[in-house]
């Protein structure tokens, strides 16, 4: 397996950094990165069940980027170590057009999101949600999380109440749970030129696509009914 990935240039090196200071805001966990055929596959998980009896769904940002096309490896690793390397190398590129090497932080293996892999093919169109909609539930989302767990209050409250503001439904766009409108607007998939976005499903998952990234969804299995 590599223990080194190479990125085009310097423009690549930055949009990795804002994606990963973007992620390690929202979670500052583990990222999992999956290269393969010149593309790397970079996944972070915004909101995930902490146990069997956990109802949350499974929300994972993706963002993809070009990388020399040998590189192959399916790896987690820490946010901030990965983050860390990409900053160090941001201050000693000195010719932008220049591909950019970076050496992989030590894997981690207890993540329990990234045992999950979202499918490839096998997806349907369903009815397109607008980017509007996705910026005023994630706005007010965030509002009513911030609200209700002031600061000091223990871990499992502060999932329980994030598990029950971004699991509810999008109202007008039920296919998929509020959640999603956090992870886009958090991880800066929403820009001024989007109107509608593309939402996508196969089994249990969802997956809504900007033209800065996807956002993908797992529903737990008995929530399928729901």
């Amino acid at each position: 397996m590599a223990d080194v990935f190479t990125l085009p240039d310097r423009q690549a090196l930055d949009d990795l950094a804002t994606f990963l200071g973007r992620a390690g805001r929202v979670d500052n966990g583990s990222v999992r990165l999956i290269a393969g055929g010149g593309i790397l596959a970079v996944y972070v998980a915004v909101l995930y069940p902490s146990g069997l009896l956990d109802e949350s769904p499974t929300i994972l940002g993706l963002r993809t980027f070009a990388v020399v096309e040998k590189e192959a490896f399916d790896v987690v690793v820490p946010v901030a170590s990965l983050l860390m390397r990409v900053e160090n190398a941001q201050n000693q590129v000195t010719d932008a057009a220049a591909p950019v090497p970076l050496t992989l932080p030590m894997q981690v293996n207890t993540v329990t999101w990234a045992a999950i892999s979202p499918p490839r093919g096998g997806w349907s169109r369903l009815e397109p949600v607008s980017a509007d909609l996705l910026t005023l539930v994630g706005r007010s989302g965030i509002e009513e999380v911030a609200a209700a767990v002031p600061t000091g209050t223990g871990e499992q409250i502060v999932h329980r109440v994030r598990s029950e503001v971004w699991g509810r439904p999008v109202r007008g766009a039920a296919h998929i749970p509020a959640g999603v409108a956090f992870a886009a607007l958090s991880l800066g998939f929403l820009g001024p030129d989007d109107e509608t976005l593309p939402v996508f499903e196969t089994g249990p998952w969802s997956r809504v696509t900007t033209k800065r990234g996807h956002v993908l969804v797992k529903r737990r299995a008995w929530s399928l009914a729901k």
